[in-house]
């Protein structure tokens, strides 16, 4: 493989030797950061051209173009009197596509005993303005470039301090020690349900992200502390923008890969009016190969297909209307009755027959209007279902466990949410210190769980049999979820900044109430090079839905309808440091308590921050909010921005996550790992004269995870895995140490680029511990053993932009 790749360097160097210059066109639009309004005659000069005349100015409507770029990586100034001066650095340039900015510029604070204070952003610096700590934003190139990440955000957001994965073979990920289904996913300003393939009830991450990343603009990822405009979270949110088509021109992108075969198209509907068109689809590779009857190596294929699409139209007076959407269908049959007795053994529940459907989708259409130079509208619509079909059939087998001689239904369920979803917000600058945003968000909310089961038990001769049908989930309900919230944004000097929030929510399914949510957050600029900041507020978040609704008493039909929020306060202090033009020093420091959480009304280990990770849903019994949890730890990012063709992360964390059950003990959590180290590198070096070839690394070590001596009597009884309840988390597994590489080449032709990349996941193939699984093997007593992450995973692309 490598000599292919070195090959294919060779080749593609060799012909463009005696090329002529490849150009390309870099326009874009230019308005104010809080009202959104047009800014005319701004000031675009290209820093990378060597005679230092380059340039261009916008014009009245804020748009602004630069032709005859030469390809490859470039910077640009923004320069506006009265407004802060914003360079974009490491803008990459190709033959295929052009490439659109949407700039906003930042109205300054004139106060000349303050020049000295820089108000160059950092390319990392979140969106939104209203975010000052513990949030950064992140690029398409950036879930590309890290190895290891393959296209995905969670992938690599699992990179940034105090954030790891919680399973190699999914995109959960885990903040400051809380739990996965804490994270908020949004989209174009709507909570959105879990965005990823297979995926389970009461988890926001999945083996693939149905959001393919050529959708997103620049965007934003929080782990604490975040603005009083997101609520029903406790752990972290993303907040992703979708970015319009090109308006002027027409083009298209066709990539296979391992993960998928894809097309996207963009281009203009009306180039007068400047209205546009994005579309993209997605089907599973693997699928493919299955369906042309090549041998993959299973009979377990996942097959997955996703789209999504964006069409803008600008309307008079600054003002436009969009309408997008995405949405994904997967489903995976696990025919264990189709193996060989020694091939059932890699699997965790090897005793039936498992056949397993999801579908996620949203449709949305935004409305943007800026009425002048201090207001601004943004009005959000959205209607959306996610649901997920299972269903089992039990295998009998002979006793040695060789022979089938029946199977029968065991399990079957389906669970949909639709939501109907409306946010509405106004920024309006008061000052040129002073900018206030409010909104509301109201969400529709339907609920159709359903799910039947049978219990396998075994008679006194060892056989087993099926127990009558029990109904667990029966609910058709609707509901309503209301945040209403008001922040503002305070600059009085250069060197200070502060934000104040309320955030308020509303739940109608128990009504359940946070009625006051305070968000408070501050930086001061020591220096040029040095700020300090703080952070703190209290957020709250309703339980996964389907938990409220399971009949854990089946001859009453008790529920846990009456759950009601569970409750976190944040707090953080940090330094941030630069150390020249490209590199940061950034260190933060958090308390996090937890409150109200579900536990057992029972004396038990149990709690809800132990759940919402991997692929099995969770049959709670009673429910009661007294629980707890505390986060606290220390976070430090070295970060050297892509400049002279290379960039490197490095991040560390200590961190302890304990929780206290109904019991009244504290506990490690599941997800207490102790310590989180990780290291990215990416060089890049220019071949001939539109060529670029980038090797990359990522290196992950992580304390191990906690987890309970199972109690094998019982286990081996009920035919699951039973943990030994009072000696929850007092185990440990083995430190994680994955190591991934990732190498790609970049071929500029007049009009067309291509791309070959190759990204292998854990390539030294790294045993690591996942969790102990139940899985009936005729050679062990026991039947519970380990199950590990993935080995060693090639994964590959072609891409051709034209």
């Amino acid at each position: 493989m490598k000599r292919s790749l070195l090959m294919f360097c060779i080749l593609f160097s060799l012909l463009g030797v005696n090329a002529q210059p490849i150009t390309q066109t870099i326009r874009g639009k230019v308005v104010d950061k809080e009202s959104k309004y047009p800014l005319t005659g701004v000031t675009i000069k290209l820093l990378t051209d060597t005679s230092g005349t380059r340039g261009c100015a916008s014009d009245v409507d804020g748009n602004f173009v630069l032709e005859n770029v030469p390809v490859g990586r470039h910077s640009l100034q923004f320069s506006y009197m009265g407004y802060s001066t914003r360079v974009l650095d490491n803008i990459t340039v190709s033959s295929a596509k052009q490439v659109v900015l949407n700039v906003d510029l930042e109205e300054s604070i004139t106060l000349a005993e303050e020049v000295i204070i820089s108000n160059k952003k950092n390319s990392s610096d979140p969106q939104n303005e209203m975010a000052i700590i513990s949030a950064r934003s992140f690029t398409v190139e950036e879930t590309d470039r890290f190895a290891g990440s393959r296209g995905d955000p969670s992938r690599m957001a699992s990179n940034y301090a105090g954030v790891q994965g919680a399973n190699d073979s999914r995109n959960d990920i885990v903040i400051r020690g809380n739990s996965p289904a804490g994270v908020l996913w949004r989209v174009e300003g709507i909570d959105i349900p879990n965005p990823n393939h297979f995926a389970i009830p009461g988890t926001t991450g999945g083996p693939v992200n149905i959001i393919n990343n050529k959708m997103l603009a620049n965007s934003d990822f929080y782990t604490g502390a975040f603005p009083a405009e997101f609520g029903n979270a406790t752990a972290g949110v993303f907040d992703l923008k979708f970015r319009p088509g090109n308006n002027q021109k027409y083009e298209n992108s066709f990539q296979f890969g391992f993960l998928g075969t894809e097309l996207f198209s963009e281009g203009p509907i009306n180039k007068k009016k400047g209205s546009s068109y994005l579309v993209g689809y997605r089907y599973s590779s693997l699928a493919l190969f299955d369906a042309l009857k090549f041998d993959i190596g299973t009979n377990a294929v996942p097959k997955y297909q996703d789209g999504g699409f964006k069409l803008n139209f600008p309307l008079k007076n600054n003002a436009s209307i969009s309408v997008w959407g995405i949405g994904g269908y997967s489903s995976i049959d696990i025919l264990i009755s189709e193996l060989l007795p020694e091939e059932r053994n890699i699997y965790g529940e090897n005793d039936r027959d498992q056949y397993f459907t999801s579908y996620m989708g949203v449709l949305g259409a935004t409305y943007n209007k800026s009425f002048n130079s201090n207001t601004f509208l943004k009005v959000t619509v959205a209607a959306m279902n996610q649901s997920v079909v299972v269903h089992h059939e039990y295998l009998f087998y002979s006793q040695n466990r060789d022979t089938l001689y029946k199977k029968d239904p065991l399990l079957q369920y389906t669970f949909s949410n639709t939501t109907y979803n409306t946010h509405a917000s106004v920024n309006h600058k008061l000052s040129k210190k002073l900018t206030l945003k409010a909104g509301v968000l109201f969400d529709i909310q339907k609920f159709n769980y359903h799910d039947s089961a049978r219990a396998v038990v075994q008679d006194n001769q060892g056989n087993y049999n099926l127990d009558p049908w029990s109904v667990r989930w029966n609910a058709d309900e609707y509901a309503l979820l209301l945040r209403p919230y008001a922040q503002v944004n305070w600059k009085p000097t250069a060197r200070f900044t502060a934000n104040f929030g309320l955030h308020s929510q509303y739940s109608s399914l128990n009504n359940a109430v946070s009625a006051i949510e305070p968000r408070a957050s501050m930086r001061y600029a020591i220096n040029s090079k040095t700020n300090m900041s703080a952070g703190l507020g209290l957020h709250s978040q309703m339980q996964s839905p389907y938990l409220y609704f399971y009949q854990f008493d089946t001859v009453n039909g008790t529920s846990n309808r009456d759950m009601g929020f569970t409750k976190s306060f944040h707090s953080v202090i940090g330094l941030e440091r630069s150390l020249g033009k490209s590199t940061r020093v950034k260190s933060e420091l958090y308390f996090q308590y937890l409150f109200d959480v579900p536990v057992k009304t029972i004396p038990s280990s149990f709690s809800l921050l132990n759940t919402g990770s991997g692929f099995s849903r969770f049959f709670p019994e009673q429910l009661v909010n007294q629980g707890k949890g505390r986060n606290y730890g220390l976070e430090l990012s070295v970060e050297h921005f892509f400049s002279k063709r290379f960039f490197f992360l490095v991040t560390g964390s200590l961190f302890d996550a304990k929780y206290q059950g109904s019991d009244n003990v504290w506990r490690n959590t599941d997800f207490n790992g102790g310590y989180a180290l990780s290291a990215i590198l990416t060089k890049e070096w220019k071949v001939g004269k539109s060529g670029a070839f980038q090797a990359g690394t990522n290196v992950t070590h992580v304390g191990g995870r906690y987890y309970s001596p199972a109690d094998t009597a019982l286990s081996n009884a009920r035919s699951e895995l039973i943990e030994v309840d009072s000696l929850k988390n007092t185990l440990q597994t083995p430190a994680y140490f994955r190591m991934d590489l990732r190498l790609s080449y970049k071929w500029n032709r007049p009009k067309v680029s291509h791309e070959f990349a190759l990204d292998i996941v854990n390539v030294l193939n790294t045993k690591n511990v996942l969790a102990l699984t139940y899985a009936p093997d005729p050679s062990s007593t026991t039947n519970v053993r380990f199950e590990y992450q993935l080995s060693l995973l090639p994964l590959f692309y072609y891409r051709l932009d034209f």
